[in-house]
């Protein structure tokens, strides 16, 4: 068994009736949507799939723009960024940011009433309209030749992404904007030489959040949580479509 991967997880699993808190996260919500067995597998029984690999450069950028952010944030003023694009708004100074950034140890939250369950996020950046207004923004980081759009279907889960947080942050009582931010970093490939130093291209991208669909999903989540019975696999499952083949691989034999 490698260190980022437990096939037979004894903790964290969803028991029908308890009264204790249990936490599911906004990329669990986001699981089953992609596929219920998956995400009942991994909540109810504890078998997740396998994890991918850490990627550090895009944890290094996000660090870096939450400093640079940070700055701004101390200061009470707009992002050269914010300026450009005329985004009339500053980095939220609030004391529980650091929390709200905090995915695994905190989160924004929610307990959704008559359960025992905790709707989790964490959120990269939050900024604040001089009305008051919350705006959600999430850190993006890739590096491709073509011009940084949210066209492709994988991005449908960015997002999602943004609107479980505008749902988690209206639900704890502030007012948000439907209009979120992706700070989208993009690596440049057509220079002479990397010289130590990776260079981007930064395009902040609106999107315009709908989360009508998020409470009946989490609905269908406990439902699906609740049951005794296997949920189907999503359409486009890869996990799921490899362990029917190995299961019809080994039967075979």
């Amino acid at each position: 068994m490698s260190q980022y991967y437990n096939p037979n997880r004894q903790h964290n699993l969803y028991i029908p009736d308890s009264s204790l808190p249990f936490r599911l996260s906004r990329s669990k919500i986001d699981l089953f949507i992609n596929c219920p067995r998956c995400f009942y597998l991994d909540r109810r029984l504890g078998v997740g799939q396998p994890p991918g690999y850490p990627f550090s450069l895009n944890s290094a950028v996000d660090k870096l723009l939450k400093k640079e952010f940070d700055i701004h944030r101390s200061k009470g003023t707009r992002h050269p960024l914010m300026e450009s694009y005329g985004i009339d708004a500053i980095p939220l100074s609030h004391e529980k940011i650091d929390e709200w950034r905090d995915s695994l140890r905190g989160g924004i939250t929610y307990k959704v009433p008559d359960t025992n369950l905790v709707i989790t996020g964490g959120v990269d950046d939050v900024w604040v309209k001089p009305n008051g207004e919350f705006i959600i923004v999430d850190y993006k980081a890739t590096s491709k030749e073509e011009e940084v759009t949210l066209d492709a279907d994988w991005q449908d889960g960015y997002k999602r992404q943004m609107e479980i947080y505008q749902w988690l942050f209206r639900m704890n009582g502030f007012k948000v904007s439907d209009i979120g931010y992706f700070v989208y970093c993009n690596g440049k490939t057509d220079r002479k030489a990397f010289d130590g130093k990776l260079e981007f291209d930064i395009k902040i991208i609106p999107y315009k959040g709908n989360d009508g669909w998020v409470e009946d999903t989490i609905k269908k989540a406990i439902s699906c949580l609740n049951s005794n019975k296997l949920p189907k696999s999503g359409e486009d499952c890869d996990f799921c479509e490899y362990r029917e083949a190995v299961d019809k691989a080994l039967k075979s034999i």
